[in-house]
Formats: structure tokens, sequence, C-alpha cells
């Protein structure tokens, strides 16, 4: 006999475990109230992963609008072939930038006269503004102007310091 109440206590606990959380034993639907129910982001539940921000592509490395300088061959305004995509790159920006602005800055090495020199940065970078301006950059987008030989990048006095001062530099407004 003592056996029965604890057949009796395993029965019922067994037939709790096998029974619908849904139903009474009548067969009538019971509400399950531990189920969750789908809640609305708040501060607290909003997952930890920042949204993705767009990156400016003038300031991106790995964008080929981060590079702001052509360089030339000496007493050239030619824009050589290994520049063209620099230069067309900046075109399509500023074509699908309007707001955008940019400053080209003509340079040249020390030799020659102060007066040539103007003239030649001046001719660089009215020749980078007549390309941007095919590429449907605004005349109102671009400022051309020259430094001739006042704002060299290298200081020693042999070729490898004025090629890297024979440039036009590309600099944007607000930046």
């Amino acid at each position: 006999m003592k056996r029965l109440p604890l057949y009796l206590l395993l029965t019922a606990l067994l037939s709790a475990c096998a029974s619908d959380p849904g139903t009474t034993q009548a067969g009538a639907k019971v509400e399950d109230r531990t189920a969750q129910k789908p809640v609305a982001p708040t501060e607290d539940t909003k997952p930890l992963i920042p949204p993705q921000t767009a990156v400016n592509p003038l300031k991106d490395p790995n964008n080929i609008l981060s590079h702001r300088s052509v360089f030339y061959d000496l007493d050239s305004f030619d824009v050589k072939p290994e520049y063209k995509a620099l230069v067309e790159a900046h075109g399509n920006y500023l074509a699908t930038n309007p707001n955008a602005k940019v400053f080209l800055q003509g340079n040249a090495d020390e030799r020659g006269s102060r007066e040539y020199n103007l003239a030649l940065g001046q001719k660089r970078a009215d020749g980078v503004r007549k390309i941007l301006s095919l590429l449907g950059a605004k005349d109102a987008q671009v400022e051309a102007v020259s430094l001739g030989e006042e704002k060299p990048r290298a200081e020693c006095h042999e070729e490898s310091c004025w090629s890297q001062n024979r440039r036009t530099d590309f600099l944007y407004q607000g930046e």
C-alpha cells in the first residue's frame, strides 16, 4: 500500500509532462502566458553594432579621390597619361556633387624666373580645370590659381625634389 501513493504521484507527474500546455483536460484551448510577444526596440534593446555611416570618398585612403596631386615633366603643363584616371575621378565627383568646390593650385620647381614659374603653374592648373569642366564640373565649382615656385613640397636642389614640386594640387573647400 505504500507504493500506491508513490505510483499515483509518478503517474500524475508523467501525465502533466505529456499534456499540451495550450489545452485543458477537457480539450479547451488556454492562452499560453509564457510565450514571448514581439517587443518594439527601445534604447536598451537596440543592437550594439553601430549603424554604417557613409565614408567621405575624399578622405578614404582606398579611394582614388584621396590622391590630390598631378605631377608634370619639366616645362610641361600636359597631364600625363598616368594621372588621367585621377583627374577623371575628381571630375566625376564634382559633376555628381554640385555643392563641392575645389581649388586647383598650379606649382613649379625653382628653376626659371618667378614670372615664368607663375605662368607655368597657371597653365597647369588651367589644364586640369579644363578637363574637369569637360567631365561635367561647373565653372563655379573650380578655381585655378598659380603659386609658381612659392609652395615647394620638397626643398632640396636636385631632380628628386624638383619633380615633386612640378604639380597641380586639389584642395576641396571645407577640408
